[in-house]
């Protein structure tokens, strides 16, 4: 992948917690992977707000479905992510 050097002005307190938690990533990559997630939630929020104006605005009740569902997931996540630590603990 091609890559091009820029120079950004950021403030020094944030760049200390950036690099202390880049470590072994690298600044470039925690800052190239800020970059990107934040690019995909404005498409996000232009595909919300697109499908609000063709279908109006999202209700509570769809909202908290909505949250339900995530936690859900969360959840499901957390139980998969554990139960592959224990796993690999055993074939140790």
């Amino acid at each position: 992948m091609a890559t091009k050097k820029v120079t950004v002005t950021i403030p020094e307190d944030l760049l200390d917690e950036i690099r202390a938690e880049a470590a072994e990533r690298g600044l470039s990559a925690y800052v190239a992977e800020a970059l990107r997630f934040k690019r995909d939630r404005d498409r996000l929020r232009e595909l919300v707000d697109w499908l609000q104006e063709e279908h109006g605005p999202v209700t509570e009740d769809e909202r908290a479905a909505a949250f339900e569902e995530l936690a859900d997931l969360d959840a499901e996540h957390e139980r998969r992510r554990a139960a592959g630590k224990h796993n690999a603990g055993e074939a140790a």
